[in-house]
Order: C-alpha cells, then structure tokens, then sequence
C-alpha cells in the first residue's frame, strides 16, 4: 500500500511539473497576438521618436519592443540606428551583424553598408550596398547606390563611382545630394569642370547647402581660384540662416586670407 501512495505520488509530481513546463513554454494565440501588437506599437513609437531625435525615447520603446518580442529584425536595425546616432558605431555594427543574422533583408544591407562607409571599411561597405541592390523588390535603390558609390569613392575607384552615382540618379534624378556626390567623384577623378558645373547647379537650387558650397571651395581653391572662393563664402554667410553655418563661412574666410598672406610673403 505505501509502495502504490509513492508511486502514485510520484506520478502526481511529474504530471505538475509537466503542465507547469507546458503552459510556461506555450501561449494562447490570442496572447501571442496581443504580444505582437504590444512589440509593434512600441517599434512603432521607437522609429517616430528617431525621426524627431528623441534618442532617449527611441531606446525606451525600442528595447522594450525587443524585450516583448526578441530578435526582431527590424528592431534591431533601428536599435542599430539609434546606435549610429549615439556615436556608438561598434555597438551600431553589433546590432546590424544581429539583425542580419535573424533574417535582416535589403534595407539592414544598405543601413551596414552605410555604418561600414562611416568606418572607412569601404570594401565591406560595398559587399553589403551590393547585397541590398541585388534585392530589385528594394524600394530605396537610390540610397543603396549611393552607399556603392561612397564605398567605391573611399576605395580610389573614380570611374566606378561616377557610374554608381549617375544610377542612383536615375531613382531619384532630383536628389542634390546625389548630385553633391558625383561632383565629388569628378573632382577626384580629375573633372574639375563637370564638377564645378554640378556644385553650382545644387547652389543655385540651394543657396544654403553647406555640403555643396564646401565641395565647390574646394575646388576652387585647388585651382587658385582666391577671389571666386571669396565671393562663394560671402555670397553663403547671407544667405543661410544657421548661425553655425555663417560661423563656419567667418572661418573659412579667415583660413583663406590666411593662406593668401602666406602665399604673398613667399612670394
């Protein structure tokens, strides 16, 4: 008789313990359904936050979407992005490799790819710009492009890049950013023309565009060209409206005589 209590009670122990290993490990379609809308709305909150530069809040929503819901791959390329944005880029790349890893499709390609230009692995950088293009379903060809172009610039391949630009215009043929970068590629390439012909046409669309004001006083510079480089830089310091921007026109200024008066006592 005691040998049937415990034997019974030993049956009894493990047929608990199986229904409490069983609902731990289960949930009910319609809590996992809850679970899914929980992990979406804070995905959801977490990329409106990045859009505003709301860091702080971003990481708030976005690791708790991935708390909720765990390896998510879209979670991950933005918790990646919220990195990138920190000035973390290790932990950004950490988070990217992740998100690759639990099926990260094109747009985690192009966002690495990106990341990778950031750290001048400009290799990998165009192994990864060259996997999210072999996706065509990728809606942001353009950007992928220019990721490819920027991987092919860093890697001295001017020719390359000049043809990588011009596709990515084809996209998005009224990007200036697009055009900013293949300017860049002619001048390095030796075109100063071509280059000097497109930073002006940016200008004139945008007079307050920094990144092409600087790229044409480069050039002018290196071509001697003082006063035009003087006129470009006044021309911007009343034109724009950022007080950091005027301040880096002043210095730039500066920087130029500077380099004149330098230029006149050798002489």
């Amino acid at each position: 008789m005691n040998h049937f209590i415990a034997t019974f009670r030993h049956l009894l122990v493990g047929l608990i313990t199986l229904c409490v290993l069983t609902a731990c490990a289960t949930t009910t379609p319609k809590e996992d359904q809850r679970l899914h809308k929980l992990a979406k709305l804070h995905y959801q909150i977490g990329v409106d936050a990045l859009s505003k530069g709301l860091l702080p809040k971003a990481f708030e929503d976005l690791m708790e979407s991935n708390e909720i819901l765990p390896n998510q791959p879209e979670v991950l390329d933005a918790l990646a992005y919220a990195w990138l944005l920190r000035g973390e880029l290790h932990k950004s790349e950490a988070f990217y490799i992740k998100a690759l890893q639990h099926g990260g499709g094109a747009a985690t390609q192009n966002n690495y790819a990106n990341l990778l230009n950031k750290l001048k692995r400009y290799s990998d950088a165009e192994k990864r710009a060259r996997a999210s293009l072999a996706d065509p379903r990728y809606p942001n060809q353009d950007l992928a492009f220019i990721n490819l172009g920027d991987a092919l610039l860093g890697q001295q391949k001017y020719p390359e890049a000049i043809d990588t630009f011009r596709l990515a215009r084809q996209f998005n043929p009224r990007s200036n950013l697009i055009n900013i970068r293949l300017a860049s590629a002619y001048s390095k390439n030796g075109q100063s023309k071509q280059a000097e012909a497109l930073y002006r046409s940016v200008i004139k669309l945008e007079p307050q565009n920094r990144l092409a004001v600087d790229g044409l006083l480069t050039l002018l510079i290196q071509q001697h060209q003082t006063r035009q480089a003087h006129e470009l830089l006044y021309a911007f310091a009343e034109q724009t409206t950022s007080t950091a921007d005027r301040a880096w026109s002043y210095d730039q200024l500066h920087r130029l005589d500077q380099g004149t008066n330098h230029e006149k006592s050798r002489n």
